[in-house]
């Protein structure tokens, strides 16, 4: 990291731009990638990294660095509680390391030394307690992280882990709109069958299934077919 600080206009500049990128149209991807961009330069990082925890897995992977380093860009994977990344998400807590050549928690010691990385500070994403994923910043040389390095970090993270935790709601949302209106579609759909074939209601079940089945069809493209059939009688 550079010696020279930046200021705290320069702080609060970067915190308003990721504030206003977290509330744009923009894809997640495209969030994640500037505020790992925005964090670097306001930090002199050689490399700012964010990580996202699969909570079914308990894996660790990039999903976002403003670095083009083909080496550092490799698909990586991290458990829960191994390497740093993997300890600061299962402990919830900051960690500076001076030199990460020198630390044996510290996994990537061959990329580290290709990439000339020396000292690390890493942050939690957290969403009210829960670990959403881990960011880190790198420097070129020895630095003793202060205490306005780790807050501003520490801001970023829990911004960048309400992006994450927004759109996974809205995506959650969608589907369970989408899973809803299927399902109306389809007793809509068994009312049909009932009525015009005299079927009971399991068996109008079973014949949309295995409509569905047969024509290699969503259940609810089959509903959708009956109701319209229905319509234009």
């Amino acid at each position: 990291m550079a010696k020279k600080k930046s200021s705290y206009k320069t702080y609060l500049d970067t915190l308003s731009k990721i504030s206003n990128a977290i509330t744009s149209d923009f894809y997640l991807g495209d969030v994640l990638k500037l505020i790992v961009t925005l964090t670097a330069n306001v930090m002199h990082a050689k490399i700012c990294s964010l990580w996202i925890l699969d909570e079914e897995t308990k894996d660790l992977k990039i999903r976002a660095t403003q670095t083009m380093s083909a080496e550092y860009l490799k698909e990586r994977t991290l458990k829960l509680g191994e390497g740093i990344v993997g300890l600061v998400a299962k402990e919830r807590k900051p960690l500076i390391i001076s030199d990460v050549s020198r630390d044996l928690r510290y996994k990537e010691k061959c990329l580290a030394q290709k990439e000339k990385l020396v000292s690390m500070l890493s942050v939690p994403m957290l969403v009210k307690k829960r670990v959403i994923g881990v960011i880190n910043c790198y420097t070129t040389e020895e630095y003793k992280f202060t205490k306005s390095d780790i807050a501003l970090l520490s801001t970023v993270a829990n911004q960048a882990a309400v992006a994450i935790e927004n759109t996974e709601l809205v995506v959650k949302t969608k589907v369970v709109q989408e899973e809803l209106e299927a399902r109306k579609k389809v007793e809509k759909a068994k009312g049909i069958l009932m009525k015009e074939r005299g079927l009971s209601e399991e068996a109008a079940y079973r014949l949309i299934r295995k409509s569905s089945m047969d024509k290699r069809l969503q259940m609810k493209e089959i509903a959708e077919a009956i109701i319209v059939s229905s319509e234009l009688k």
